[in-house]
């Protein structure tokens, strides 16, 4: 199978639901997602085969993930969150899968093609809440704000997902998003991926970036924290994947030959160490300051 499947970022929105679809036929599913399968198809399979061997943790992120912000949107719903408007959506399906109160109002927004792909395969499915997909290119300032604002209108608390997004657009593009987001007065909160450098490194060692050359990653800040503190921006909270999967207990699926050196690393490690270890990568919740 050739590495050179993933064709687009689009393609990457498939690999997560076939990820997705897996999980949910595992007997310990940590959640279930019967239409994962439905929009991933034969395509998100081939797309998972096709990847390089030590990728062996992109079906595990996506799985620890989608417990995360899972966990942070039932939160946010339970303290008075109205609207949701999930940024760049691709193929995710918590409005139809999630148990959420009927009033909840969920926006998606993504390119034209993925917005009119998603309409045709779940038209014969039902949301368990009020939900509009529109198309947006999040790169062009002038839609990008009419939407928010429009968006926005009816909502007395909004929170923001953008699930994988960030990672493939380049900083600028972040920064103006941000600032419009801070700029938009029901926009209280606001959840992001969140990498560490050495997660980068990896990724490039893993050869995750040679497969996915087509849909690369842009946005590596050095000081991922201090970029967002400069735009008003501050994590209320932050789930790490290996914190978080080991409460879940569902480990990394490592290698046995992998595992017993990152036992010994651990077990030499210093504290500060071990920490960086725990928190090369995970979800923010950012909440706005001033």
């Amino acid at each position: 199978m050739s590495l050179d499947q993933i064709h687009s970022i689009a393609d990457t929105a498939i690999m997560a639901a076939a990820y997705r679809a897996q999980e949910s036929t595992r007997n310990d599913a940590l959640f279930s997602d019967p239409l994962a399968a439905v929009l991933s198809g034969h395509r998100g399979k081939q797309i998972i085969e096709s990847l390089p061997p030590k990728a062996f943790l992109g079906g595990w992120t996506v799985v620890i993930r989608t417990c995360i912000i899972d966990h942070l949107i039932t939160d946010a719903v339970a303290t008075g969150t109205d609207t949701i408007i999930n940024l760049g959506a691709g193929l995710d399906t918590r409005p139809y899968r999630m148990k959420l109160p009927p009033n909840l109002k969920w926006i998606e927004a993504d390119t034209g093609p993925m917005i009119e792909f998603k309409n045709k395969a779940l038209a014969e499915h039902s949301p368990g809440i009020h939900l509009e997909r529109v198309p947006l290119d999040l790169t062009h300032d002038s839609d990008r704000k009419n939407f928010l604002s429009s968006a926005t209108r009816s909502s007395r608390q909004t929170l923001i997902l953008c699930e994988a997004v960030l990672p493939y657009l380049n900083e600028q593009v972040v920064a103006a998003l941000a600032k419009d987001l801070h700029q938009t007065p029901t926009v209280q909160s606001w959840i992001c991926d969140y990498f560490s450098p050495a997660a980068y490194q990896y990724r490039r060692k893993s050869g995750m970036s040679a497969a996915l050359k087509n849909a690369p990653f842009l946005f590596e800040p050095p000081d991922y924290f201090g970029f967002f503190k400069n735009l008003k921006w501050s994590p209320k909270q932050v789930r790490y994947l290996p914190e978080v999967a080991k409460q879940l207990r569902r480990p990394p699926p490592f290698p046995l030959a992998m595992k017993l050196a990152t036992a010994l690393a651990r077990f030499i490690a210093s504290q500060e160490q071990k920490e960086k270890m725990n928190r090369y990568a995970g979800f923010v919740l950012f909440e706005k300051l001033g």
